[in-house]
C-alpha cells in the first residue's frame, strides 16, 4: 500500500494518521520464506516537520508461522513493531547510500507501507525459534520428530579409541 505524502508537505506542523492494510502474505529474509498468519491493518502517524522532513510513526501488529530451530514444526511468532522512522525528501537516493542510510520504502512522494514493515521486521526478527524450551528435535540419522515419538535408530556413542575397529568392521561388511 501506497501513501502520498505530497499533500502533507504545504503545510508545516501538519499532522495525519492513516490505518492502511498490510497486503503482504509472505515475508522473506535471506533464503526463507515466512508465511503471515495473522494481520491488522498498520496505524501510522506522518507529520510535517518543515524543510520537507517528515516524521513517521506508529504500530503495525502481525504474526509469522516460523520454523522451529530443533524440530522444523512451523510456531506461530507475533511481533507488536513500533515505528519510529524521519525522512529527509531532501536527499537523493545517492546521498542516502553514502550514508548507509537506505530508505527504500520511499520512492518519489510515496511511502510503501509494506516495505517500512518488512525492513522493521528484518530488524525484530529472532535469531533462534523454539516451539518449546524443552523440544528435542528430530533424529540425525532418519528425521523423526522425537517430540511426538521415538525412533529405532543405534544411537550410542562409541568410545572414539573404537573407531579404528569399527572402520575394520564396515570393511569387512562391504566385501
Amino acid at each position: 500500500m501506497l501513501i502520498n505524502l505530497s499533500e502533507l508537505f504545504p503545510v508545516e506542523g501538519k499532522s495525519k494518521v492513516y490505518t492502511v492494510p498490510i497486503e503482504l502474505t509472505q515475508f522473506r529474509e535471506g533464503g526463507s520464506v515466512y508465511e503471515i498468519v495473522e494481520k491488522e491493518p498498520v496505524s501510522l502517524t506522518i507529520t510535517n516537520k518543515g524543510n520537507r522532513v517528515m516524521s513517521v510513526t506508529g504500530t503495525a501488529v502481525l504474526s509469522l508461522a516460523m520454523p522451529c530451530a530443533r524440530c522444523l514444526e512451523p510456531v506461530i511468532v507475533p511481533f507488536r513493531l513500533e515505528i519510529d522512522e524521519e525522512l529527509d525528501m531532501n536527499r537523493t537516493a545517492e546521498e542516502r547510500e553514502v550514508d548507509f542510510d537506505e530508505q527504500f520504502y520511499v520512492n518519489g512522494y510515496n511511502l510503501d507501507v509494506d516495505q517500512l514493515v518488512g525492513n522493521e521486521l528484518t530488524l525484530n526478527l529472532p535469531m533462534r525459534v523454539l516451539c518449546s524450551d524443552d523440544c528435542k528435535g528430530i533424529c540425525n540419522r532418519c528425521g523423526t520428530n522425537l517430540n511426538r515419538g521415538t525412533c529405532d535408530c543405534d544411537n550410542r556413542s562409541l568410545d572414539p579409541r573404537m573407531s579404528v575397529i569399527q572402520d575394520i568392521f564396515k570393511q569387512l561388511k562391504e566385501v
